[in-house]
């Protein structure tokens, strides 16, 4: 595989999800709230989580060099969430999503990934805006996405999802 875009913050590294990640991307996906903010992607096994990576992280990957992301803690190599920045299918706009296991919430891990890959989005990709996406349910998701200068813009869906979301925006300067 060619060298993607590893970034490291003081605390993780955070690398492009590979096949090797399967048995935590299982793990995540079957989570509780995985489950209840993301939805059931009926991903089960092992198998499935490597064909959803293949299908989804590693094809947008090759097209556009970047996708979604393992986030590991450096001081135990412990695999604890993603995070990244999407292209989706019938969206002009990337958008950046994250999600962690339940032991590793509420510990700043997500903010310091997301923000590094907000720092990239902006200097390395050149984007102007990105966007995200949350249930209105999901307090935590929309208090770190204001934390990383995000603003409530109105609702909107995924593609292939009829779920009203409510949809955050960041102009970069």
């Amino acid at each position: 595989m060619p060298n993607y875009k590893h970034h490291s913050t003081k605390r993780l590294n955070i690398k492009p999800v590979t096949l090797e990640d399967a048995p935590f991307i299982l793990e995540l996906m079957n989570s509780p709230k995985w489950l209840k903010f993301i939805g059931d992607r009926n991903v089960h096994s092992v198998e499935e989580a490597e064909t959803y990576i293949r299908e989804k992280a590693l094809s947008q990957l090759k097209k556009h060099g970047h996708t979604n992301n393992v986030v590991i803690r450096k001081k135990d190599q412990k695999k604890i969430g993603t995070c990244g920045i999407y292209h989706r299918d019938g969206k002009d706009e990337v958008d950046i999503g994250f999600a962690f296991l339940p032991p590793y919430e509420g510990k700043g891990y997500a903010y310091e990934a997301a923000n590094e890959l907000m720092k990239f989005a902006k200097t390395q990709l050149k984007l102007n805006i990105i966007k995200a996406y949350t249930l209105e349910e999901n307090k935590s998701s929309r208090k770190l996405l204001e934390r990383l200068g995000l603003e409530l813009i109105g609702t909107g869906n995924l593609p292939n999802n009829d779920e009203k979301l409510l949809m955050y925006q960041r102009e970069f300067n």
